[in-house]
């Protein structure tokens, strides 16, 4: 599982503070879940005075595992965490092995690949990289970060005609470019700046068995913007294929189950696929 609070990392979608980190963790291994802290913002100068106390705090919680991407909490984490593991989460940029191997020669045993590879990248980067990698599986991705507030930097960023349509109280805030008018890009705010998301939510489920074969080590399912109730119906299909799998992978075969029960409760405005998986990259 992976936690943390939005002064140190991105998308949070509930802080526990530094002091509730280490009950946080028991709770978690009593029930056999690794725990691993979110440290993935980009930091600026004013806050990195507040990085070595967070992580002396992660690592005498008996936390498992720290994800990063600014070099900052890399660092720091050599002389204040030394114990604890460093997993490389640089969002989009983690596309090639020699990045992701750089990072592995200075301390992370972990690499996050960036979305948009498709399968025959993942495998040849995992071949290369000489590390595990972790690739997301299921729900929305996030397209575009500004530490602005939306809307101006990215519409210059898109150089098209766009604009934000705010669906009622309940139902948050989309951009819609004039092209695609039936598609909806989520705009999730929080203390960090303005993420944009993705229309539609990766659903990679079908494919585990070559992301296994391919050596994926890790595989992360996005629950932001999603209930509960989707949450743990997506967790349990995933779990369910990958045990059945585990358990005889010759004899494995796909339970329509897990998807419809997935489908059920999906919204009728955001379709489910597999990203990039089968196709090149489209800019």
């Amino acid at each position: 599982m992976l936690i943390g609070e939005s002064r140190f990392g991105m998308r949070q979608p509930g802080d526990i503070l530094s002091g509730d980190l280490k009950s946080a963790v028991l709770i978690a291994h009593r029930l056999g879940a690794k725990v691993y802290v979110n440290m993935n913002k980009l930091f600026r100068n004013d806050e990195l005075a507040a990085l070595p106390e967070y992580l002396i705090s992660i690592t005498e919680a008996g936390g498992d595992a720290i994800v990063f991407g600014d070099p900052a909490v890399l660092m720091n984490a050599r002389r204040h965490a030394p114990g604890v593991k460093l997993f490389w989460n640089a969002e989009m940029t983690g596309t090639n092995s020699s990045a992701a191997s750089y990072w592995g020669r200075r301390g992370a045993a972990r690499a996050v690949v960036a979305r948009e590879l498709n399968e025959e990248e993942i495998g040849d980067l995992k071949s290369k990289a000489e590390m595990e990698i972790q690739v997301q599986v299921h729900g929305a991705t996030n397209i575009y970060y500004s530490h602005r507030n939306l809307v101006q930097s990215y519409l210059e960023h898109l150089g098209k005609e766009a604009s934000l349509v705010r669906r009622g109280v309940d139902r948050g805030l989309f951009l819609v470019e004039a092209e695609r008018p039936d598609e909806r890009f989520p705009v999730y705010e929080d203390d960090n700046g303005t993420h944009v998301m993705s229309p539609d939510d990766i659903c990679l489920l079908e494919a585990l068995p070559e992301l296994v074969q391919a050596g994926v080590d890790s595989f992360y399912i996005e629950p932001l913007l999603k209930s509960e109730e989707y949450n743990e119906t997506v967790l349990k299909s995933y779990r369910a294929a990958l045990d059945l799998w585990k358990r005889d992978p010759g004899a494995y075969k796909f339970d329509n189950l897990w998807l419809t029960s997935i489908q059920r409760l999906q919204s009728s405005e955001r379709e489910l696929g597999f990203g990039f998986l089968y196709k090149e990259q489209v800019y």
